[in-house]
């Protein structure tokens, strides 16, 4: 189950009216016009198109993997421009930069590019990684890590303190990172790849159990909840409940809408 959902709905443009059959040819200057009317309109569209594929994107959380700091029903815009592609020419003039420990990310799942979630860099490449009683440690410094949010106060041993040997199910990429990537008892994440973590530690499907992210998967990061809704799970993720769910809105918008989160900007966290 993703930990994104794409917000692509679409509206339509409001077209001119034709004009009425005349018997005599338009004069010149109303051809001309036209003609920059409809300039107008394809450059309009043509620059949503850009902004909405290129620079930004709409998704909504559907999980509580990242809660407390992304919630069920936040809408956000993310980022796209600020992991892109570092080429010769663009690393000069794109304020672009690689992802950093504390950044919270949007990538395409490893298993299947085809959904998308978010979650906080933990690790960067040659970052030592490993978990003790919940605690994280990075290159032998325990975190100071004021977002993660416990739901639970038992240990689980894998869970828990990772690396460790698994007693629950492993994607295979978790299995071979575990295999390839660990180090006197600490993961050593390798070059081009990231360790993610959901900020619900307790119930986050994160890299610990389908393991690492590749850096090309990485889309961006989340700048600003533009609008957020209470609602359940199965709302944003059972496609079924799509007219439900539009109805539920319509019902509830002003009092399920968590207007304190709205416009509220999305920031990494250095330690």
């Amino acid at each position: 189950m993703g930990e994104l959902t794409e917000q692509t709905g679409t509206s339509a443009l409001e077209q001119p009216a034709a004009p009425p059959v005349e018997a005599v040819a338009p004069h010149p200057l109303d051809v001309h016009e036209a003609r920059n009317g409809f300039a107008e309109w394809a450059i309009t569209i043509l620059l949503l198109v850009f902004l909405t594929t290129t620079l930004v994107q709409a998704f909504v959380i559907p999980t509580g993997s990242m809660e407390d700091t992304l919630l069920v029903g936040d809408h956000l815009l993310v980022d796209k421009m600020a992991y892109g592609p570092s080429g010769i020419i663009s690393r000069h003039i794109l304020p672009l930069r690689e992802p950093q420990d504390g950044d919270i990310i949007v990538f395409r799942y490893p298993i299947d590019i085809k959904q998308t979630f978010v979650k906080r860099v933990i690790g960067v490449p040659g970052d030592h990684i490993r978990i003790v009683d919940k605690q994280v440690y990075r290159n032998g410094v325990r975190l100071n890590e004021p977002y993660v949010y416990h739901k639970t106060d038992y240990m689980q041993s894998y869970r828990d303190n990772f690396p460790a040997e698994p007693e629950t199910h492993l994607e295979a990429p978790a299995l071979t990172m575990l295999q390839n990537n660990v180090v006197n008892g600490e993961l050593v994440v390798p070059a081009g790849h990231y360790f993610a973590m959901g900020d619900n530690r307790d119930f986050s499907f994160d890299s610990r159990y389908w393991g690492l992210v590749p850096r090309d998967n990485i889309m961006g990061k989340p700048l600003l909840v533009y609008w957020s809704y209470a609602a359940s799970t199965d709302q944003f993720t059972d496609q079924s409940l799509g007219l439900r769910h539009l109805g539920d809105v319509c019902l509830h918008f002003f009092s399920r809408t968590r207007w304190n989160r709205t416009f509220k900007v999305i920031h990494g966290y250095r330690n």
